[in-house]
């Protein structure tokens, strides 16, 4: 199907020097770590390959216990991750150990029989189908069938297509035996992505079946509600419908039936638009999604599940390539800083679960094997994709998406073009930068004409500049927009400087409560308990100043409160790991002078 903005591989993107890149060797480095035999221990369970006699310390534990009914759902993360990984990097060790894994699925597929190669046992959904609870079989055998088709997309894995594809003979005949009505009623439990892997599959193969799977797998008791506009998500889990939704966006790239995109742009709506969130970017508490706009009595311990961070990312990356919409683009980003980055340790790498937004908040960190919730999964597959977003191409020729240190090699009516972006630290400033700043260094094989074109952030504080080979051009203060240069490159360099300013993010439903962004990135206060600031909310300088802004050849990004009764030091969130911290403060307004 036509998108209006075109990814870009995986391998286009080289990610370089930078906190992202970081971010990226911590994940690979807990991926390999993982030993074969555990990360398959509960699929050599099933295929009667694995003794029962195992010492403790040779068993992966948690949501892989192999007593726990989500046994084996890491691991179709963990090849989804390393397929992103190698497809990225063209990292030969993950690879090796990816499809050494793939290969153990296709021996266990051979010992269940030829078809089933899940984790849990076939009864599983029979129990769901008889009525019998059970924790989310479809949710875990997702994750499998999507680590295969990853495996076989990004990785090229001829063996994870094949294996994929004789489970979906098995899927095939079970799912034929149940009317409409009883899929639904099955459809009732957790399934995770089970209508997107179907879609996919469809869309490699083609096949009818293929395409029986993705009809049998719709959701007609969600879906219809979500066009008919009713409020179906106010106190819902929330990531049991997210992946439904990616299902429906992959059934309309695959289908091309209108009717699956309006169910992904009414979610969307109901979920951002009409929902609001919290200043992170995410939403939920104790998974489920809030009333609209009634943030404020749900400030707690278990905010912002990872998971839903990760997958309403996914959601608006499907939109941008449809729309073009810049929003979309907006939500990534203050997502990524404030989600993704927020809840991975930056030392160890492990993540956290909850990113609670209560005075005196402390993050949990999960352990490398001793866990392994949902969001251990969503962490491995997050990380490899930094350089996944920050370019697209249009029928215009080039958007900058994301301020990401990375280098595009892009192939436009057979000249190379390369695009090189790198962060300007503005180290030559008297005080700390109020501006986000980089170079795009852009070299073509031959001169190409096409137009590039540059987000303009919804936090932007005033007008950009912007040089073309140090030529200035008349950009405007427009935040959430594109800036487009139309010219004949050949080796030419761009120069962006993004305003920014310190501003507030008070709670829809308590204005006066308050959180302090800086650009972007939302600033915690070093606190074990919520505390009133006095200031002019309008004024945020008026209670926060820089703090310890510069140490040798780097500036710093905290804060300290001014004017208050006690001393106060704020820092990114994305760079707390264990002090207690508070994101929202009442706010308490001095009177003006004059």
């Amino acid at each position: 199907m036509p998108y209006v903005f075109q990814p870009f591989s995986l391998g286009s993107v080289k990610l370089l020097p930078s906190m992202f890149q970081q971010r990226f060797d911590l994940n690979r480095r807990y991926m390999i770590s993982l030993r074969n035999e555990n990360l398959l221990q509960n699929f050599y369970l099933e295929a009667g390959l694995w003794g029962p006699r195992r010492q403790s310390q040779d068993c992966h534990w948690g949501w892989e216990s192999p007593t726990c009914q989500l046994r084996g759902h890491f691991l179709g993360h963990w090849l989804s991750g390393a397929a992103r990984t190698y497809a990225a990097t063209g990292d030969a060790e993950i690879k090796a150990k990816a499809d050494y894994i793939v290969a153990e699925l296709a021996r266990c597929q051979q010992e269940n029989g030829g078809e089933w190669v899940g984790s849990i046992p076939e009864k599983y959904l029979d129990w769901i189908a008889g009525g019998k609870r059970v924790w989310a079989p479809h949710y875990t055998l997702h994750k499998t069938l999507m680590g295969l088709y990853e495996m076989y997309a990004l990785a090229g894995n001829e063996q994870a297509l094949d294996i994929l594809i004789k489970w979906a003979k098995w899927f095939h005949c079970w799912t034929g035996q149940f009317s409409r009505e009883q899929m639904d009623n099955i459809l009732d439990f957790e399934t995770g992505g089970m209508l997107e892997v179907w879609a996919d599959l469809y869309g490699v193969t083609g096949k009818q079946e293929h395409l029986d799977l993705l009809l049998r797998y719709d959701r007609p008791r969600l879906f219809n509600r979500l066009l008919s506009g009713e409020d179906v998500l106010t106190n819902r889990h929330a990531n049991t419908t997210i992946p439904e939704i990616h299902g429906a966006a992959r059934a309309w790239e695959v289908t091309g039936e209108r009717r699956w995109r309006d169910i992904v742009e009414a979610y969307w709506r109901q979920a951002v638009t009409e929902r609001g969130f919290y200043c992170t970017g995410g939403q939920t508490c104790g998974e489920m999604w809030t009333p609209p706009y009634e943030l404020s009595a749900r400030l707690g311990d278990k905010n912002q599940e990872h998971c839903t961070v990760y997958n309403m990312m996914r959601l608006a990356e499907y939109l941008l390539r449809w729309t073009g919409d810049i929003s979309y683009a907006d939500y990534w980003e203050r997502n990524l800083y404030n989600g993704i980055l927020a809840q991975q340790h930056p030392q160890t790498g492990m993540v956290a679960y909850f990113l609670p937004l209560q005075g005196g908040a402390v993050k949990r960190w999960g352990t490398p094997t001793d866990d392994f919730w949902c969001c251990h999964g969503t962490l491995v597959q997050a990380h490899p994709l930094h350089g996944s977003n920050v370019y697209y191409s249009d029928d215009d020729g080039l958007v900058v998406c994301q301020y990401i240190p990375t280098v595009l090699t892009w192939q436009r009516a057979g000249i190379t073009v390369q695009v090189t972006q790198t962060a300007d630290m503005q180290l030559g400033t008297t005080r700390r930068p109020r501006s986000l700043a980089f170079d795009l260094a852009i070299d073509c094989t031959q001169p190409a004409t096409f137009a590039l074109k540059i987000r303009l952030p919804w936090w932007l504080a005033g007008a950009p500049l912007i040089t073309v080979n140090s030529s200035p051009e008349p950009a405007q203060p427009v935040p959430s927009s594109f800036y487009c240069l139309q010219r004949t490159w050949h080796h030419d360099r761009v120069h962006v400087e993004l305003p920014r300013q310190l501003t507030i993010c008070p709670l829809p439903d308590q204005p006066e409560t308050v959180a302090f962004m800086d650009g972007p990135v939302v600033l915690a206060g070093l606190c074990d308990a919520e505390r009133m600031l006095d200031g002019d909310r309008d004024l945020p300088e008026t209670m926060l100043t820089p703090d310890n802004e510069r140490e040798w050849d780097s500036w710093h990004p905290g804060y300290r409160a001014i004017g208050q009764e006690r001393g106060l030091r704020f820092m990114p969130l994305y760079e707390i790991t264990d002090e207690p911290y508070t994101v929202y403060f009442p706010t308490r307004s001095t009177p003006k002078l004059g």
